[in-house]
């Protein structure tokens, strides 16, 4: 249930610009993998719930588009002028982080009361499926990045990021190559404690599906989906803020090493994410309204 904000951050933050998604338009035709709607990933819907969820999917598709797009390409903006500059500073991180967020909290708080209607019309079969589609979610996620050894997850995490760079800088220097290794050493092990802290969420999810009939339900769906950081554990806290900072440190300083070529690079490809929210027929529709 976490991959709608996840999916969604990387639209509109730091981590879209170093390309963990490389078609916009591809990622906003498929919003529903971006609004919490993932769980058609852990639950099977039947017919009268597929023609409610599409309902309100196109519903929601449309709100989006004509009243949160502008506003990224207003961030778009404020990111390109960054780079234009040469400023790429962690203040200026900090404040496009910011902005992201309050974007996310505005799609999440407009989406959850559909979900949250979706989640009372659950029967008992679907909720099955969904706790233990969740229990296999957590064995995948560990076998695949708790069981190599730290220092495997760190070069594997370090190869990653250097494989995204490469697609939105073009191939790094020697000094830039040594900052990600760097980044992922000072990661340490982030990975046991996001595991951690996804399981925690999940377990606290599926508690309050089980009582999806109180009167608390709502609310408690709310505090999950629009401020889920209010139930991080305090380890994943911590964890979570030392990757920010880390994260904002790696950019200033890749930037700060960057030639005129990389920068040119990632120009173009901030520009390509506004070609693809510019073309979106529901933008140009809102546009000429």
């Amino acid at each position: 249930m976490s991959r709608w904000l996840k999916c969604l951050t990387v639209v509109i933050t730091l981590c879209f610009a170093l390309g963990a998604c490389s078609r916009v338009g591809l990622a906003y035709r498929n919003l529903d993998m971006i609004i919490p709607w993932t769980l058609s990933d852990y639950l099977s819907m039947n017919g009268g719930q597929k023609d409610w969820f599409n309902e309100r999917l196109a519903e929601h598709l449309s709100w989006h588009c004509t009243t949160q797009l502008p506003g990224y390409l207003d961030w778009l903006d404020r990111l390109q002028d960054m780079v234009e500059r040469n400023q790429v500073t962690d203040a200026a991180l900090q404040a496009r982080t910011q902005e992201a967020k309050q974007a996310i909290a505005q799609t999440a708080r407009e989406i959850t009361p559909s979900a949250i209607e979706l989640l009372q019309g659950l029967d008992g079969k679907q909720v099955a499926e969904m706790n233990d589609a969740f229990a296999k979610d957590q064995r995948k996620r560990q076998e695949q990045y708790l069981k190599p050894s730290l220092d495997q997850q760190i070069r594997e995490r370090g190869e990653r990021m250097e494989k995204r760079l490469n697609d939105w800088l073009g191939p790094l220097s020697p000094g830039q190559k040594q900052r990600v290794v760097d980044w992922s050493k000072a990661l340490g092990d982030q990975n046991t404690q996001w595991i951690a802290n996804r399981a925690h969420w999940q377990k606290q999810f599926s508690a309050a599906v089980a009582q999806r009939q109180s009167p608390q339900f709502p609310q408690r769906i709310e505090t999950l989906l629009v401020n889920r950081e209010t139930l991080w554990t305090p380890t994943y806290r911590q964890a979570y803020a030392n990757t920010e900072a880390q994260a904002r440190s790696l950019f200033v300083d890749l930037m700060a090493e960057s030639t005129p070529e990389q920068r040119q690079r990632l120009l173009k490809k901030i520009e390509g994410v506004r070609k693809d929210f510019n073309d979106l027929k529901c933008l140009k529709a809102a546009k000429q309204s």
